[in-house]
């Protein structure tokens, strides 16, 4: 590994300065045919002696590195070794610059695809194996054929102890470049396939956090909160008080970090603000009444399990851990945001207008200051929220276009806003609006301060999945009368 460590990121940077000092000899013209031109794969760059334009890492740095790389992955050596050699990669990783990190992004792409020989070989001898005795075995040898080195490339840097957090924190680095460099998709979906295996819930433990837990770990609740900022300690405590839990799934391989955690309440009935439930100056509700738990926050950790579904398993978790804990209680819901809401309705308030019937485009005119309302004259008033009364036909608007929002507004069958796809897709139902749920700025940014209740309905989970897999979202009588069609 000797060789890979002579490639110092202040090696590279040294060798990199003279492409650009040779640059500024060259004519205007060919220094905007070089910015231009397409990047060359490393195929090209290994082949070729000296770097050009925005590259990363000389071709001879680059060989060096993809020696290292295929030194990791050798069959020649045993698991364990090649991990050692794997950690020694992530260290000069650690060390290097973003740019000569895509570059092993790269080689990882290139250099580690299946042989597309041997796959198109063997898919044609599975294909005309098809219905006799040797299909089982050409199917085999399909799956065997299929199985590219970037994979057992990538469980060799799994062996060594940060194995696992150095792949996790190289995928999150990756995606942010994803959409602007297709060739680094392969990479990105070897990563994920890897992950769902791995960190499958039979692999997970269900762990409640609480105020005695170790303060690392509380420390990493504030850094991991999405939902609603953890504003104090005194806020935390709250969050953790007698009549709170909090549950976080966590990993063998990442013992002290949660990979997804969900903050309840225990109340006596549905929930229909957020502010009581984050009022540190309340005292504890009394645990003998509670019959509903309130999922109020679940907050994803780990930017790069992006596509690894844990949501589904904690929940269930979560409710037969509760019901056991609580035998009393029957009801269990969500008090959610509606993140994408105010954006949308940014651009289909004129089209919600229109549906509309003369009698009740005349009241929202009136209401509005001008008639026949526009699509900005109903932004404008809907933009104070919380001054609006109870009969304010504005509010009326607001709560029916929330409604078909997130009922009738799907996309590819599934709802656009990202907490209704997340919560119907696991079963529950949409069951209520809540008119300024969430008075805060946030709150107001996003959905004019609306919140829904989503019911999980333990007996009738299975059927609201058929349900929406049909393309209809389950919602209550009362969400149901509010999307006029």
């Amino acid at each position: 590994m000797s060789r890979l460590r002579s490639a110092s990121p202040v090696a590279d940077k040294a060798s990199s300065a003279k492409p650009q000092a040779l640059d500024k000899k060259k004519s205007s013209t060919t220094y905007a045919e070089a910015k231009i031109a397409a990047p060359r794969s490393t195929h090209e760059r290994l082949q070729a002696t000296l770097r050009r334009g925005q590259e990363a890492l000389s071709p001879r740095t680059l060989r060096r590195l993809l020696a290292n790389l295929q030194e990791v992955v050798s069959p020649q050596v045993s698991e364990i070794e090649g991990g050692r050699r794997a950690q020694a990669v992530a260290e000069w990783y650690a060390k290097a610059e973003h740019e000569e990190r895509r570059d092993m992004w790269l080689l990882m792409c290139e250099q580690f695809a299946p042989d597309v020989t041997r796959v198109k070989s063997a898919r044609q001898r599975y294909e005309a194996a098809a219905g006799t005795a040797e299909e089982g075995q050409a199917e085999i040898s399909l799956r065997r054929a299929l199985v590219s080195p970037r994979a057992r490339l990538l469980q060799r840097f799994a062996v060594f102890p940060e194995g696992m957090r150095f792949l996790v924190d190289m995928r999150a680095e990756l995606l942010l470049v994803l959409k602007a460099d297709k060739r680094l998709l392969a990479l990105d979906a070897e990563l994920e396939h890897l992950f769902s295996t791995w960190f499958d819930v039979a692999f997970l433990e269900l762990r409640r956090l609480s105020w005695d837990s170790p303060a690392s770990l509380i420390e990493k609740l504030i850094k991991y909160e999405a939902v609603h900022d953890i504003r104090s300690w005194a806020d935390l405590k709250n969050r953790l008080d007698s009549d709170r839990r909090c549950y976080g799934f966590f990993h063998p391989r990442l013992p002290n970090e949660p990979l997804i955690f969900v903050e309840v309440a225990l109340v006596d009935r549905l929930s229909s603000s957020i502010t009581p439930l984050l009022d540190e100056a309340a005292a504890p509700a009394d645990l003998s009444k509670a019959t509903t738990a309130i999922f109020y926050s679940i907050s994803n950790t780990q930017r790069g399990l992006r596509g690894v579904s844990f949501g589904d398993s904690l929940i269930k978790h979560v409710v037969e851990t509760l019901t056991a804990e609580f035998p009393r209680l029957r009801t269990f819901a969500t008090l959610s945001p509606i993140p994408g809401f105010r954006s949308w309705l940014g651009k289909h308030a004129g089209a919600m207008l229109e549906r509309l019937d003369d009698k009740r485009r005349s009241e929202l005119g009136r209401a509005v200051g001008f008639e026949p309302p526009q699509a900005a004259h109903l932004l404008a008033v809907a933009d104070k929220p919380l001054e609006l009364d109870a009969k304010s036909p504005v509010r009326q608007m607001l709560l029916e276009c929330a409604a078909y929002y997130l009922v009738r507004e799907l996309q590819e069958g599934k709802p656009v806003d990202p907490v209704a796809r997340f919560h119907l897709a696991n079963g529950a139902r949409v069951e209520r609006l809540n008119w300024a749920g969430d008075p805060s700025a946030k709150g107001l940014k996003q959905s004019y301060g609306l919140m829904v209740n989503y019911l999980y309905d333990l007996k009738r989970i299975d059927k609201h999945r058929s349900l929406l897999g049909q393309g209809k979202v389950p919602v209550s009588g009362d969400i149901d009368s509010l999307c006029r069609d």
